[in-house]
């Protein structure tokens, strides 16, 4: 370990079930464990709080109890404005374009500011996130993107001068791994639209016509629930598609030792974890080729299957091929878990002390 810093995450809420904050409690932790000073700061307070770590080495703080809106506003930035003019120097990590538009202002000399964006290049150009963080990054010390790719494409297009990529870091690295011989396809995430478990299903029930033994094994809660129960069944596979809804933190690594595939059906991704943690129990993946961090974890052909996006058709036959092919699952997984090294936990805070020293010089 080099120099010992204070390291701040600022999240909008730091406790919410979602990939940002899983991400920052998890470099958090690593982070305090080699001794580095570490504070978690949620602008204001998740209305379902989710525990990430069991025993945080480092200090969490919740500015405000009510949501962020324009009454309070003011005190929220006094609130953070206190927090930080009480730490000493070292590093503030912005975790989103509204994370950085409500504190990089606030952030004293003694702070080097870090703006991370947890999203892909293909998305944040169809959306606002674009225009914000070509304004409000450039004037960072450090903009940091998931995927070599992403990071060259926002230099290019966003014209930033000071980027630089971190991958997500895997929570863990198992000893053990999946056998890939349970029938059981996964599918991980929150129950919501953008993550479109519709399509997953589709495929399962179209690939599985002539592969009746297996199930679509889907883990998680949300607002879509209600409505994939029905997709599910009008796709005449009620029976074989189970709903388990939300799994601790703490189980979830039985859930990948029972899985053979994992399928990623989303809309849009960042850099999805749920794909490098499978791999590392040494199971394939089907994903849409949405992001630069989803061709980061999928090499096609190698470590899975890359289809492109929305295409169910391409993925009902990638699903399909690997159901029915158990030598093709394990000569994948193998080399899945063998490309899931580089995101193991303690590469990644390497790499994020290297940039700590970066920044600082």
């Amino acid at each position: 370990m080099g120099r010992v810093n204070t390291v701040v995450f600022a999240c909008m809420d730091a406790d919410t079930l979602g990939g940002i904050q899983q991400v920052t409690h998890t470099v958090a932790q690593g982070l305090a464990l080699r001794g580095h000073e570490v504070h978690v700061v949620g602008l204001h307070r998740a209305p379902d709080p989710f525990k990430y770590v069991e025993r945080p080495l480092y200090e969490h703080h919740v500015v405000q109890r009510r949501h962020l809106g324009d009454g309070s506003r003011r005190a929220a930035r006094r609130g953070v404005s206190r927090l930080l003019s009480s730490l000493g120097p070292g590093y503030a990590v912005l975790t989103s374009p509204g994370v950085v538009s409500w504190v990089a202002d606030l952030l004293p000399p003694r702070l080097r500011a870090i703006g991370q964006y947890h999203g892909s290049f293909d998305h944040a150009r169809g959306t606002p996130h674009f225009a914000a963080v070509r304004r409000d990054y450039r004037h960072l010390d450090q903009a940091v993107f998931l995927s070599p790719e992403d990071a060259w494409r926002f230099a290019e297009e966003a014209l930033l001068p000071n980027v630089t990529d971190l991958p997500n870091p895997l929570r863990a690295w198992p000893e053990r791994t999946s056998f890939l011989d349970v029938p059981r396809v996964l599918g991980i995430g929150r129950l919501a639209a953008v993550k479109r478990f519709d399509r997953l299903i589709t495929a399962f029930a179209r690939a599985s016509r002539t592969q009746t033994q297996w199930e679509l094994h889907l883990i998680g809660d949300g607002p879509e629930l209600s409505r994939l129960r029905t997709h599910a069944a009008s796709a005449g596979v009620a029976g074989r598609v189970v709903f388990r809804g939300r799994v601790p933190a703490a189980e979830i690594g039985q859930e990948y030792l029972n899985g053979s595939i994992l399928g990623l059906s989303s809309e849009h991704e960042g850099f999805p974890l749920v794909v490098g943690e499978a791999a590392s129990y040494g199971m394939p993946s089907v994903a849409f080729d949405v992001s630069g961090g989803v061709r980061s974890l999928v090499l096609d052909g190698t470590t899975g299957v890359l289809v492109p996006p929305s295409d169910v058709d391409a993925f009902t036959g990638a699903l399909g091929g690997l159901m029915a092919d158990p030598a093709r699952r394990r000569r994948l997984g193998a080399a899945g878990r063998v490309h899931a090294e580089s995101f193991r936990a303690d590469r990644v805070l390497d790499r994020w002390e290297d940039l700590f020293a970066r920044t600082r010089r």
